[in-house]
């Protein structure tokens, strides 16, 4: 029985905005459940934050900068108990835009 593991999958998510990220995750949670599949997360992981600073002016205002911030939002979810069914259905499903997911089995 230990020789034939049923597969399990990782699904990570990447976005630049947290409500596609999470609208996105909601749409994998309700696809694998309803096929019957048994699920751990959506765990929310660190997010990346990444700042620009830019010189406003290069002639009069030399010390004076603006500052730009660009964060990006990552979920993990795992499906145990992946059925046949659940990854076709996966496998089918479209993702809204701006959402970068990285599928493991």
């Amino acid at each position: 029985m230990a020789d034939q593991a049923s597969p399990k999958i990782r699904i990570k998510l990447k976005a630049y905005d947290h409500k596609i990220i999470d609208a996105a995750a909601k749409q994998i949670v309700d696809t694998a459940v309803r096929t019957g599949a048994t699920i751990i997360g959506p765990v929310p992981l660190p997010v990346k934050r990444s700042t620009f600073t830019v010189v406003k002016s290069p002639h009069v205002y030399k010390k004076g900068g603006e500052a730009f911030e660009m964060r990006v939002h990552k979920r993990l979810i795992d499906i145990v108990d992946a059925k046949p069914k659940t990854i076709d259905s996966l496998q089918n499903l479209s993702l809204p835009a701006g959402v970068d997911a990285e599928i493991r089995m």
